[in-house]
Protein backbone atom coordinates (compact mmCIF):
# COMPACT_ATOMS: atom_id res chain seq x y z
CA UNK A 1 0.00 0.00 0.00
CA UNK A 2 1.32 3.46 -0.90
CA UNK A 3 2.57 5.44 2.10
CA UNK A 4 0.64 8.45 3.39
CA UNK A 5 3.60 10.68 2.58
CA UNK A 6 3.71 9.52 -1.03
CA UNK A 7 -0.05 9.95 -1.34
CA UNK A 8 0.43 13.61 -0.46
CA UNK A 9 3.23 13.95 -2.99
CA UNK A 10 1.15 12.29 -5.69
CA UNK A 11 -1.70 14.72 -5.04
CA UNK A 12 0.65 17.66 -5.60
CA UNK A 13 2.68 16.12 -8.42
CA UNK A 14 4.75 18.27 -10.72
CA UNK A 15 2.86 20.94 -12.67
CA UNK A 16 5.66 20.89 -15.24
CA UNK A 17 5.29 17.19 -15.91
CA UNK A 18 1.50 17.55 -16.05
CA UNK A 19 1.88 20.23 -18.74
CA UNK A 20 4.24 17.94 -20.64
CA UNK A 21 1.59 15.21 -20.64
CA UNK A 22 -1.01 17.75 -21.82
CA UNK A 23 1.32 18.54 -24.70
CA UNK A 24 1.44 14.92 -25.80
CA UNK A 25 -2.35 14.73 -25.68
CA UNK A 26 -2.82 17.91 -27.71
CA UNK A 27 -0.21 16.78 -30.24
CA UNK A 28 -2.24 13.64 -30.92
CA UNK A 29 -5.38 15.72 -31.35
CA UNK A 30 -4.07 18.65 -33.43
CA UNK A 31 -0.71 17.45 -34.75
CA UNK A 32 2.61 18.21 -33.08
CA UNK A 33 3.33 21.12 -35.45
CA UNK A 34 0.21 22.88 -34.12
CA UNK A 35 1.10 22.61 -30.43
CA UNK A 36 3.54 25.10 -28.88
CA UNK A 37 5.02 23.31 -25.92
CA UNK A 38 7.16 25.57 -23.72
CA UNK A 39 6.68 23.50 -20.55
CA UNK A 40 9.78 21.36 -20.09
CA UNK A 41 13.43 22.43 -19.94
CA UNK A 42 14.57 19.68 -22.31
CA UNK A 43 17.64 20.87 -24.29
CA UNK A 44 17.03 21.25 -28.01
CA UNK A 45 20.64 21.61 -29.11
CA UNK A 46 22.43 18.37 -30.03
CA UNK A 47 25.39 17.12 -27.97
CA UNK A 48 28.83 17.96 -29.43
CA UNK A 49 29.92 15.62 -32.22
CA UNK A 50 33.08 14.78 -30.28
CA UNK A 51 31.01 13.12 -27.57
CA UNK A 52 29.63 10.57 -30.03
CA UNK A 53 33.15 9.80 -31.28
CA UNK A 54 34.46 9.40 -27.73
CA UNK A 55 31.64 7.06 -26.67
CA UNK A 56 32.18 4.85 -29.72
CA UNK A 57 35.90 4.70 -29.00
CA UNK A 58 35.36 3.82 -25.33
CA UNK A 59 32.95 1.01 -26.20
CA UNK A 60 35.25 -0.38 -28.89
CA UNK A 61 38.58 -0.07 -27.10
CA UNK A 62 38.12 -0.54 -23.36
CA UNK A 63 37.81 -3.74 -21.37
CA UNK A 64 34.06 -4.12 -20.69
CA UNK A 65 34.72 -5.06 -17.05
CA UNK A 66 36.44 -1.72 -16.53
CA UNK A 67 34.07 0.26 -18.72
CA UNK A 68 30.86 -1.00 -17.10
CA UNK A 69 32.05 -2.07 -13.66
CA UNK A 70 31.96 -0.58 -10.18
CA UNK A 71 34.50 1.94 -9.01
CA UNK A 72 34.98 4.15 -5.93
CA UNK A 73 31.58 5.56 -4.93
CA UNK A 74 32.97 9.04 -5.62
CA UNK A 75 33.83 8.09 -9.21
CA UNK A 76 36.95 7.34 -11.25
CA UNK A 77 39.92 9.20 -9.76
CA UNK A 78 41.33 10.01 -13.21
CA UNK A 79 38.02 11.56 -14.30
CA UNK A 80 37.78 13.61 -11.11
CA UNK A 81 41.37 14.82 -11.56
CA UNK A 82 40.61 15.98 -15.11
CA UNK A 83 37.53 17.87 -13.93
CA UNK A 84 39.51 19.47 -11.10
CA UNK A 85 42.24 20.58 -13.53
CA UNK A 86 39.63 22.02 -15.90
CA UNK A 87 38.00 24.02 -13.09
CA UNK A 88 41.41 25.28 -11.93
CA UNK A 89 42.21 26.47 -15.45
CA UNK A 90 38.83 28.19 -15.92
CA UNK A 91 38.32 29.76 -12.49
CA UNK A 92 41.72 30.00 -10.83
CA UNK A 93 40.82 27.46 -8.15
CA UNK A 94 43.11 24.88 -6.56
CA UNK A 95 41.17 21.61 -6.65
CA UNK A 96 42.35 18.00 -6.90
CA UNK A 97 40.36 14.81 -7.44
CA UNK A 98 39.66 14.80 -3.68
CA UNK A 99 37.44 17.87 -4.12
CA UNK A 100 35.23 16.25 -6.78
CA UNK A 101 32.42 13.71 -6.19
CA UNK A 102 30.81 12.36 -9.37
CA UNK A 103 27.01 12.46 -9.12
CA UNK A 104 23.86 11.31 -10.87
CA UNK A 105 23.22 14.76 -12.30
CA UNK A 106 22.78 17.94 -10.25
CA UNK A 107 19.63 16.49 -8.65
CA UNK A 108 21.62 13.51 -7.38
CA UNK A 109 24.30 15.90 -6.16
CA UNK A 110 21.78 18.00 -4.25
CA UNK A 111 20.35 14.92 -2.55
CA UNK A 112 23.85 13.78 -1.60
CA UNK A 113 24.61 17.26 -0.23
CA UNK A 114 21.38 17.39 1.78
CA UNK A 115 21.92 13.84 3.09
CA UNK A 116 25.39 14.91 4.19
CA UNK A 117 24.35 18.17 5.88
CA UNK A 118 20.81 17.94 7.22
CA UNK A 119 19.51 16.75 10.55
CA UNK A 120 15.73 16.48 11.04
CA UNK A 121 14.33 19.98 11.59
CA UNK A 122 17.20 21.79 9.86
CA UNK A 123 16.21 24.59 7.52
CA UNK A 124 17.40 25.32 3.99
CA UNK A 125 16.72 28.85 2.73
CA UNK A 126 16.20 29.71 -0.92
CA UNK A 127 15.14 32.76 -2.91
CA UNK A 128 11.83 32.70 -4.78
CA UNK A 129 11.21 31.86 -7.53
CA UNK A 130 12.98 28.54 -7.14
CA UNK A 131 13.10 25.04 -8.64
CA UNK A 132 10.20 23.32 -6.91
CA UNK A 133 12.01 20.03 -6.32
CA UNK A 134 14.21 21.73 -3.70
CA UNK A 135 11.36 21.38 -1.22
CA UNK A 136 11.13 17.62 -1.83
CA UNK A 137 14.89 17.14 -1.72
CA UNK A 138 15.09 18.81 1.71
CA UNK A 139 12.07 16.87 2.96
CA UNK A 140 13.74 13.60 1.92
CA UNK A 141 16.08 14.05 4.90
CA UNK A 142 13.78 15.68 7.42
CA UNK A 143 14.76 19.21 6.41
CA UNK A 144 12.48 22.16 5.76
CA UNK A 145 12.75 24.53 2.81
CA UNK A 146 12.25 28.19 3.72
CA UNK A 147 11.43 30.18 0.58
CA UNK A 148 11.93 33.94 0.78
CA UNK A 149 9.34 36.10 -0.92
CA UNK A 150 10.10 37.08 -4.53
CA UNK A 151 12.04 40.32 -4.95
CA UNK A 152 9.79 41.51 -7.78
CA UNK A 153 10.81 45.15 -7.34
CA UNK A 154 14.49 44.24 -7.56
CA UNK A 155 14.38 42.22 -10.75
CA UNK A 156 14.31 38.92 -8.83
CA UNK A 157 17.83 39.44 -7.52
CA UNK A 158 18.57 37.96 -4.07
CA UNK A 159 17.66 40.29 -1.20
CA UNK A 160 20.40 39.97 1.44
CA UNK A 161 18.39 41.84 4.06
CA UNK A 162 15.50 39.39 3.72
CA UNK A 163 18.01 36.55 4.00
CA UNK A 164 19.38 38.00 7.22
CA UNK A 165 15.88 38.21 8.74
CA UNK A 166 15.08 34.61 7.79
CA UNK A 167 18.14 32.94 9.34
CA UNK A 168 17.51 31.14 12.63
CA UNK A 169 19.47 28.71 14.78
CA UNK A 170 17.90 25.95 12.67
CA UNK A 171 19.34 27.31 9.41
CA UNK A 172 21.86 24.84 8.00
CA UNK A 173 22.18 25.93 4.39
CA UNK A 174 21.23 28.45 1.72
CA UNK A 175 20.72 27.19 -1.82
CA UNK A 176 21.02 29.45 -4.86
CA UNK A 177 20.55 28.77 -8.55
CA UNK A 178 22.31 31.06 -11.03
CA UNK A 179 21.63 31.33 -13.94
CA UNK A 180 18.21 30.93 -12.45
CA UNK A 181 15.38 28.60 -13.32
CA UNK A 182 12.78 30.06 -13.96
CA UNK A 183 13.83 33.73 -14.38
CA UNK A 184 17.10 33.50 -16.33
CA UNK A 185 18.60 36.02 -13.87
CA UNK A 186 22.36 35.70 -13.21
CA UNK A 187 23.51 36.69 -9.73
CA UNK A 188 26.27 39.28 -9.91
CA UNK A 189 29.48 39.40 -7.89
CA UNK A 190 27.86 42.07 -5.71
CA UNK A 191 24.87 39.78 -5.11
CA UNK A 192 27.20 36.96 -4.05
CA UNK A 193 29.28 39.17 -1.77
CA UNK A 194 26.11 40.45 -0.07
CA UNK A 195 24.91 36.90 0.55
CA UNK A 196 28.31 35.79 1.83
CA UNK A 197 28.59 38.75 4.22
CA UNK A 198 25.26 37.78 5.75
CA UNK A 199 26.27 34.12 6.06
CA UNK A 200 29.53 34.97 7.81
CA UNK A 201 27.83 37.38 10.20
CA UNK A 202 24.96 35.03 11.06
CA UNK A 203 27.19 31.93 11.32
CA UNK A 204 29.21 33.71 14.00
CA UNK A 205 26.03 34.88 15.73
CA UNK A 206 24.28 31.49 15.90
CA UNK A 207 27.45 29.52 16.59
CA UNK A 208 27.59 27.12 13.65
CA UNK A 209 28.42 27.20 9.96
CA UNK A 210 25.75 27.99 7.40
CA UNK A 211 26.59 26.25 4.13
CA UNK A 212 26.06 27.78 0.70
CA UNK A 213 24.92 25.32 -1.98
CA UNK A 214 25.22 26.48 -5.57
CA UNK A 215 23.02 24.64 -8.08
CA UNK A 216 24.70 25.28 -11.46
CA UNK A 217 23.31 23.24 -14.38
CA UNK A 218 22.99 26.39 -16.52
CA UNK A 219 26.44 27.89 -15.87
CA UNK A 220 27.53 27.91 -19.54
CA UNK A 221 24.20 29.21 -20.86
CA UNK A 222 24.71 32.98 -20.61
CA UNK A 223 24.24 35.83 -23.08
CA UNK A 224 25.86 39.16 -23.83
CA UNK A 225 29.14 38.51 -22.03
CA UNK A 226 27.52 38.02 -18.62
CA UNK A 227 29.84 36.37 -16.06
CA UNK A 228 28.71 33.81 -13.49
CA UNK A 229 30.87 34.11 -10.32
CA UNK A 230 32.43 30.86 -9.06
CA UNK A 231 31.25 30.65 -5.48
CA UNK A 232 34.05 28.70 -3.77
CA UNK A 233 36.25 31.75 -4.36
CA UNK A 234 33.95 33.87 -2.19
CA UNK A 235 32.92 31.58 0.66
CA UNK A 236 34.75 28.64 2.18
CA UNK A 237 31.63 26.70 3.28
CA UNK A 238 30.33 26.24 -0.25
CA UNK A 239 29.25 23.16 -2.18
CA UNK A 240 28.78 23.37 -5.96
CA UNK A 241 26.36 21.00 -7.72
CA UNK A 242 26.94 20.77 -11.45
CA UNK A 243 25.32 18.81 -14.28
CA UNK A 244 26.23 18.22 -17.93
CA UNK A 245 22.51 18.08 -18.77
CA UNK A 246 22.53 21.52 -20.38
CA UNK A 247 26.14 22.24 -21.37
CA UNK A 248 26.45 18.94 -23.28
CA UNK A 249 22.67 18.40 -23.80
CA UNK A 250 22.66 15.15 -21.81
CA UNK A 251 19.70 15.40 -19.40
CA UNK A 252 18.78 11.73 -19.67
CA UNK A 253 22.31 10.49 -19.02
CA UNK A 254 22.28 11.82 -15.43
CA UNK A 255 25.91 12.84 -15.08
CA UNK A 256 27.37 15.65 -13.00
CA UNK A 257 29.57 16.32 -9.99
CA UNK A 258 29.70 17.90 -6.55
CA UNK A 259 32.57 20.23 -5.59
CA UNK A 260 33.68 20.29 -1.94
CA UNK A 261 36.49 22.81 -1.42
CA UNK A 262 39.32 21.91 0.95
CA UNK A 263 38.53 25.03 3.03
CA UNK A 264 35.05 23.78 3.98
CA UNK A 265 34.44 22.98 7.64
CA UNK A 266 35.32 19.34 8.49
CA UNK A 267 36.59 18.68 4.96
CA UNK A 268 37.68 15.07 5.51
CA UNK A 269 34.39 14.12 7.14
CA UNK A 270 32.45 15.95 4.41
CA UNK A 271 34.18 13.98 1.66
CA UNK A 272 33.68 10.69 3.50
CA UNK A 273 30.03 11.52 4.16
CA UNK A 274 29.26 12.43 0.53
CA UNK A 275 30.97 9.25 -0.61
CA UNK A 276 28.85 7.21 1.81
CA UNK A 277 25.67 9.13 0.93
CA UNK A 278 26.22 8.33 -2.75
CA UNK A 279 26.26 4.64 -1.87
CA UNK A 280 23.42 4.41 0.65
CA UNK A 281 21.03 6.59 -1.35
CA UNK A 282 21.19 3.85 -3.95
CA UNK A 283 23.14 5.74 -6.60
CA UNK A 284 26.23 3.62 -5.75
CA UNK A 285 28.21 5.61 -8.32
CA UNK A 286 27.58 7.92 -11.25
CA UNK A 287 27.19 6.16 -14.65
CA UNK A 288 30.58 4.72 -15.57
CA UNK A 289 30.47 5.16 -19.35
CA UNK A 290 29.34 8.78 -19.06
CA UNK A 291 32.04 9.59 -16.51
CA UNK A 292 34.72 8.44 -18.95
CA UNK A 293 33.04 10.16 -21.90
CA UNK A 294 32.64 13.61 -20.38
CA UNK A 295 36.23 13.51 -19.13
CA UNK A 296 37.32 13.74 -22.78
CA UNK A 297 34.84 16.55 -23.56
CA UNK A 298 35.52 19.08 -20.81
CA UNK A 299 36.31 21.82 -23.32
CA UNK A 300 33.23 21.05 -25.42
CA UNK A 301 29.81 22.67 -25.27
CA UNK A 302 26.57 22.16 -27.14
CA UNK A 303 25.66 24.94 -29.56
CA UNK A 304 23.80 27.42 -27.36
CA UNK A 305 23.39 30.03 -30.11
CA UNK A 306 19.94 28.61 -30.85
CA UNK A 307 18.84 29.55 -27.33
CA UNK A 308 20.05 33.12 -27.72
CA UNK A 309 18.25 33.36 -31.07
CA UNK A 310 15.07 32.00 -29.50
CA UNK A 311 15.38 34.37 -26.55
CA UNK A 312 15.70 37.37 -28.85
CA UNK A 313 12.77 36.30 -31.03
CA UNK A 314 10.57 35.73 -28.00
CA UNK A 315 11.45 39.08 -26.44
CA UNK A 316 10.79 40.91 -29.71
CA UNK A 317 7.48 39.10 -30.08
CA UNK A 318 6.38 39.98 -26.54
CA UNK A 319 7.45 43.61 -26.99
CA UNK A 320 5.21 43.81 -30.06
CA UNK A 321 2.30 42.00 -28.45
CA UNK A 322 2.51 43.81 -25.13
CA UNK A 323 3.44 41.13 -22.59
CA UNK A 324 5.96 42.16 -19.93
CA UNK A 325 8.80 39.88 -18.80
CA UNK A 326 12.15 39.66 -17.03
CA UNK A 327 14.99 39.83 -19.57
CA UNK A 328 16.89 36.51 -19.29
CA UNK A 329 20.66 36.83 -18.85
CA UNK A 330 21.14 33.07 -18.92
CA UNK A 331 19.51 29.61 -18.93
CA UNK A 332 16.72 29.08 -21.49
CA UNK A 333 13.63 30.40 -19.74
CA UNK A 334 11.62 33.61 -20.01
CA UNK A 335 9.57 34.62 -16.96
CA UNK A 336 6.56 36.69 -18.03
CA UNK A 337 4.07 38.69 -15.99
CA UNK A 338 0.59 37.25 -16.34
CA UNK A 339 -2.39 39.61 -16.75
CA UNK A 340 -4.47 37.51 -14.32
CA UNK A 341 -4.01 34.59 -11.94
CA UNK A 342 -1.13 32.57 -13.36
CA UNK A 343 -2.94 29.22 -13.26
CA UNK A 344 -5.99 30.69 -15.02
CA UNK A 345 -3.69 32.30 -17.58
CA UNK A 346 -2.02 28.93 -18.27
CA UNK A 347 -5.45 27.43 -18.93
CA UNK A 348 -6.30 30.27 -21.33
CA UNK A 349 -2.97 29.74 -23.11
CA UNK A 350 -3.79 26.06 -23.47
CA UNK A 351 -6.83 27.06 -25.54
CA UNK A 352 -4.33 28.45 -28.05
CA UNK A 353 -2.38 25.19 -27.72
CA UNK A 354 0.38 27.07 -25.91
CA UNK A 355 1.82 25.20 -22.94
CA UNK A 356 3.64 27.16 -20.25
CA UNK A 357 4.14 26.68 -16.50
CA UNK A 358 2.42 28.89 -13.89
CA UNK A 359 4.82 30.83 -11.70
CA UNK A 360 3.14 29.49 -8.57
CA UNK A 361 4.92 26.20 -9.34
CA UNK A 362 8.13 28.10 -8.52
CA UNK A 363 6.78 29.95 -5.49
CA UNK A 364 5.97 33.08 -7.50
CA UNK A 365 2.28 33.58 -8.41
CA UNK A 366 1.44 36.14 -11.08
CA UNK A 367 4.10 34.98 -13.52
CA UNK A 368 4.58 32.13 -15.99
CA UNK A 369 7.69 30.33 -17.25
CA UNK A 370 8.32 29.79 -20.94
CA UNK A 371 11.04 27.25 -21.77
CA UNK A 372 12.44 28.43 -25.11
CA UNK A 373 14.74 25.41 -25.57
CA UNK A 374 12.71 24.46 -28.64
CA UNK A 375 12.99 24.53 -32.42
CA UNK A 376 12.94 28.21 -33.46
CA UNK A 377 10.01 27.42 -35.76
CA UNK A 378 7.88 26.62 -32.69
CA UNK A 379 8.37 30.19 -31.46
CA UNK A 380 7.59 31.62 -34.88
CA UNK A 381 4.43 29.53 -35.26
CA UNK A 382 3.25 30.46 -31.75
CA UNK A 383 3.08 34.18 -32.60
CA UNK A 384 -0.60 34.24 -33.60
CA UNK A 385 -1.63 32.25 -30.55
CA UNK A 386 0.19 34.64 -28.21
CA UNK A 387 -1.27 37.61 -30.10
CA UNK A 388 -4.83 36.28 -29.72
CA UNK A 389 -4.14 35.61 -26.06
CA UNK A 390 -2.99 39.20 -25.53
CA UNK A 391 -6.04 40.54 -27.41
CA UNK A 392 -8.33 38.51 -25.20
CA UNK A 393 -7.01 40.33 -22.13
CA UNK A 394 -7.06 43.74 -23.77
CA UNK A 395 -10.74 43.19 -24.61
Amino acid sequence: MVSDKMKGLLAGSSVIRAMFEDGKRLAKEYGSENVYDFSLGNPFSYPPEKLKTVIKSLVDDLNPTFLHGYMNNSGYEAVREKIASSLNKRFGTDFSFMNIIMTVGAAGGLNVAFKTLLNPGDEVITFSPYFSEYRHYADNFGGKLVALKPNTGGGFRPDAEELKKAITTNTKAVIINSPNNPTGVVYSEEDIRNIVNVLREKSAEIGHAIFLISDEPYRELVYGGVTVPYLTKYYENTMVCYSYSKSLSLPGERIGYLVIPTEIEDFSDMVSATNTATRILGFVNAPSLMQLAIAECLDECADISVYEENRNKLMKMFDEIGFSYIKPEGAFYLFMKTPEDDKAFAEQAKKERILLVPGSAFGCPGYARIAYCVDTKVIERSYEGFRRLAERYRD
